[in-house]
Formats: structure tokens, sequence, C-alpha cells
């Protein structure tokens, strides 16, 4: 494989959390590639945060046309044979993006990827579960990229003066996909959450988007105190709210990975619906806990689970909290 090459296609069509994940890749693979141009091939979604990011000198929409939408497929080919790439970095790994492998007439770029046929096939060892960051890490050193570090969201930034934030405060993250209600710990346990981050002092931030308000609002009304944030928070404010808080606990669900590769310490909650082991955020201080069903998980195991990082900063030198445990409960069901 030729060691510079000129024009570069990274594919990252989805999801929110994967792409946040996928932020370490790019960098290394800009790191790796000073001069090339490099363009990414991703979803509505993503643009804002992909242009922020400085990695990338062209970002493209994937329209993700369906099976029989002929011209989608036509005008995509087109744009991908003018594009003129010499190298792929399929981080999709999906069979939609290995797809775009066969879009493309012969001779073929250099693609990095896990469709067959492609000249540096990835094949994940059978058997064993693996992170999305692993694999990536794996699947880039196929074409030479050094592994990849935290993800750096640096280029995140917001003014946060609107909010008229609290000198110390706590962010938590109740809500999750509402297709899939068992990733949610259960919105009372959220309540005593915040009651107790309000006796050590940290005011309680409850975040999450519009489809969450109706959840985050009855547990700000059963707290007096936690302040509702929902449908207030960019992508650039997450960050920025990771930056500065004390802890944050949530769901496994897209913000919280914002927030704890933003350097927040951060306990992310996990049912039998997924798997910290292939996906949990990435961050200098996460810590999981996993339950088979989310409504057994109890407050004190969520307070005993908290990252050490966290533990020191809740409690003010006045508070005569207990000391914390000496054995950390399992992360297995």
């Amino acid at each position: 494989m030729a060691s510079s090459p000129s024009r570069i296609l990274v594919i990252k069509l989805s999801a929110f959390g994967d792409f946040v994940l996928s932020v370490a890749s790019f960098q290394a693979i800009r790191a790796h590639h000073p001069e090339a141009a490099i363009t990414l091939l991703t979803t509505a979604p993503y643009r804002l945060m992909a242009e922020a990011s400085g990695g990338f000198d062209t970002v493209w929409i994937d329209r993700r046309p369906a099976w029989w939408q002929l011209g989608g497929w036509l005008a995509l080919r087109r744009r991908l044979v003018e594009g003129n790439f010499e190298r792929v970095y399929d981080l999709q790994r999906s069979d939609r993006s290995g797809s775009y492998f066969r879009l493309l007439p012969r001779p073929k770029p250099a693609w990095i990827g896990v469709v067959p046929g492609c000249s540096h096939r990835y094949r994940p060892p059978e058997g064993e579960v693996l992170h999305i960051c692993e694999r990536e890490a794996q699947q880039l050193a196929l074409g030479g990229v050094p592994r990849p570090g935290l993800p750096d969201l640096s280029f995140l930034t917001a003014d946060l003066g609107e909010l008229d934030l609290p000198d110390r405060f706590a962010l938590l993250v109740p809500g999750g996909s509402a297709h899939r209600p068992g990733k949610r710990w259960p919105a009372e346990r959220y309540a005593a959450l915040a009651r107790h981050l309000l006796g050590r002092r940290l005011v309680p931030l409850l975040l999450g988007a519009e489809a969450e308000r109706a959840e985050i609002a009855a547990i700000a009304a059963a707290v007096s105190g936690a302040r509702d944030l929902c449908g207030r928070t960019s992508l650039e404010a997450l960050a920025e709210l990771g930056r500065r808080a004390g802890l944050a606990v949530g769901n496994d669900t897209g913000p919280m990975h914002i927030i704890a590769a933003a350097g927040c310490p951060s306990l992310v909650l996990y049912s039998r619906d997924s798997d910290p082991a292939k996906s949990a955020p990435r961050g200098p201080s996460v810590e999981t806990l996993r339950r088979e069903h989310l409504a057994d998980l109890s407050l004190e195991a969520v307070l005993a689970a908290l990252p050490e990082t966290a533990e020191a900063s809740t409690l003010s030198p006045r508070d005569t909290a207990p000391p914390p445990p000496q054995h950390r409960p399992s992360n297995s069901p």
C-alpha cells in the first residue's frame, strides 16, 4: 500500500455514540496523513460535528438510498468515482458501506474494511468480545495508522452563560432510546440520586432531548433544587458541561459519550440490552455498572460505583460521609 495517498475517504454513517467513539480514529487518521485531502462520508446528524473537528477537508452527506432508488445509487456511485480516492477507511463496517466498495469500478482504491475482496480486509477475532475502539485500532493498523488515543473533543466549545450554572453541579442523563425502554434506570431512582447529590452540595442538572421532556420534568418536580435543562444543550454545550461538572451519571445513550470524552468522571448504567464491553464511552474516568434489568439496580449500588475521581469531588471538606466500600460491585449481570 502506498505510504502517502493524497486523496482519502473515511466512511462513518452512524450512530451517535459510535460516531463519538470514532473521533479518536478520525484524529489518528489525520495525524497519519497530515497532507492528504480527507473526505468524510456520513449522515446529516453528524455533519456539523465533523466539520468542527478540523479532521476533514470535505464532509459529504450520504442520503442512504433504498435498494429500489436506482437514481440515488447512480448518483452515489458517480460521486465516489469522481472523488478519485486512493484509500478508503470504512469505519462503518456494515453491509451498506460494503456495498459502496462494490459500486466502484476496477482498479479499486486501497480499502481498509471488512468487505470480502477489499485490499486490506479486517477480520475480527472469532469468539472474542472487542470494544468498538479496539476493533478500529486493529483495523487502522492494517493501513499503518498508529493506535488512536482517547477522543479529543476540545473542538466542541460553547458559551454557557445563558444557563446560569451553579458553582458545583453534576449531570444526570435519564433518557435513552424510546424503542428500548429497558436501557433506562427508573426515573424515581434518578430522583433519589438527585436528592443525594443536593445533600453533597452538588446541583443536579437534568439533560435530555425533547422526547424525554415528560420524564425529566417529573424528576425535576420531585426534587426541589434539580435543574431541568431538557432540550437546551447542543453537542457543544454537552462537551462544555462535561468539562465543568463534578460527575455524570446516565444511561447508555449518546450524550454520555460526549460528556465522558470531554473529561467528566462518568458512570454509565447498562442493562442486558447492551454490552459495555463492546460500546462503553471512552474518556479519562469512566465506570460502568450493569444489571440484567435496570429496575433491579439500587441507588446504593450506583453510589458505590461512582468513579474514584468523582467520589472525591462530590464531597466538600466539611462533609462527613462514610468512606467508600473496599470492594466495588461487579459489572456482570
